[in-house]
């Protein structure tokens, strides 16, 4: 098990390398190239360029979180196989640089949704929050302004100005795509870019839906087990495999996430761990990692992770905003690096128990 943070790169994150370098047991990153559109090939000299910025700091890059998936590709239409040729050549230059762990993900329109970014807990810090009723009341076309107004002026990952400002013609496109069309539209996609996964040992982590159900009337595909079995028996190859998002999956109070992860033995090559507080089925809130904070049991987690072989690349993924810190919501410092060394004591204390 490697433990890393998500570091969004030069210019876009405020937290640096040096910072994440002093976080005990974090030894890599899981970074991107921000400023690339979707559908594009990445540029070699780019890839090397933040692969030396990282190991300058003392630190390697883990994995890539994410090389999007144009909707062009999402939806199949006359451009898809050009982006899918640009995408085979961005992962042969990743692969030819030794970065071989890939998180995407293949939701319509949003990669994620919340009705707040900055919902205050008992203890004072502010988190992640989502309550479908606000949602149900939501025009999706003028989230830019409510996204922006809750952004700390950070551009936000899956919520970029370029794709808030062309929402109403984003979901034209997608208006005749159902979940069997997406799924078929995925299983293409993976099927394209296998050879060049084998040919580098690269492991494709897909994010689940996030929240785990459908929402403004889009196709969901990654939402529970069954639909996870159903994509991973579809391309049974190695590389295809999940990004284990515990906080996505547990969106869902039906979600069993041992479960999801004995189901998944041996095709999870990354892991975001966190905690969430259930108000109601409709209402729930990011947490701190530790297990009382929320309503997850972690230490189950993390021992189902190492039960079933895990040997891949975990992150904390999103914190609570404390301490006074101004960051991309989610995504500060401190909160993260509570996460992580507490996860780190979890896997220590079931290693050394085994």
């Amino acid at each position: 098990m490697d433990m890393t943070l998500r570091w969004y790169g030069p210019g876009y994150d405020s937290v640096t390398l040096e910072q994440i370098r002093q976080v005990p047991g974090v030894k890599g990153v899981i970074t991107t190239l921000y400023g690339t559109k979707p559908g594009e090939a990445w540029e070699k000299d780019e890839i090397k360029k933040i692969k030396k910025v990282v190991e300058d700091a003392g630190l390697t890059i883990r994995g890539i979180e994410s090389v999007n998936v144009s909707d062009a590709i999402k939806i199949g239409n006359k451009d898809r196989d050009e982006h899918i040729a640009n995408y085979i050549t961005t992962l042969e230059r990743l692969g030819e640089e030794g970065i071989n762990m890939i998180c995407y993900n293949f939701m319509p329109v949003f990669d994620w949704t919340r009705s707040d970014l900055a919902r205050v807990r008992p203890d004072g810090g502010t988190v992640l929050a989502y309550n479908q009723d606000v949602i149900d009341k939501i025009d999706p076309e003028h989230m830019k302004e409510s996204i922006n107004a809750m952004s700390n002026g950070f551009v936000m990952p899956g919520w970029e100005p370029e794709r808030l400002d062309s929402l109403k013609e984003l979901f034209d496109m997608y208006k005749d795509i159902d979940e069997e069309k997406l799924f078929n539209n995925l299983v293409y996609f993976l099927e394209a870019i296998g050879p060049v996964c084998e040919k580098f040992d690269i492991k494709m982590g897909i994010h689940p839906d996030d929240p785990a159900w459908p929402i403004f009337g889009l196709p969901r595909i990654v939402t529970n087990k069954e639909k996870i079995v159903k994509l991973l028996k579809a391309v049974d190859k190695p590389y295809n495999g999940i990004t284990l998002c515990t906080g996505s999956l547990g969106s869902n109070q039906n979600n069993d996430i041992p479960e999801i992860i004995k189901a998944c033995e041996g095709r999870i090559p990354f892991a975001h761990v966190r905690n969430l507080k259930y108000n109601t089925p409709r209402d729930f809130e990011e947490a701190a990692h530790l297990s009382s904070d929320g309503s997850m049991d972690m230490y189950k987690i993390m021992k189902t992770l190492y039960d079933t072989g895990f040997d891949g690349a975990i992150r904390p993924d999103h914190g609570r905003m404390i301490w006074g810190e101004k960051a991309m919501p989610g995504y500060g410092l401190y909160d993260r690096a509570l996460g992580a060394t507490y996860l780190q004591g979890l896997w220590e204390a079931i290693v050394k128990q085994a």
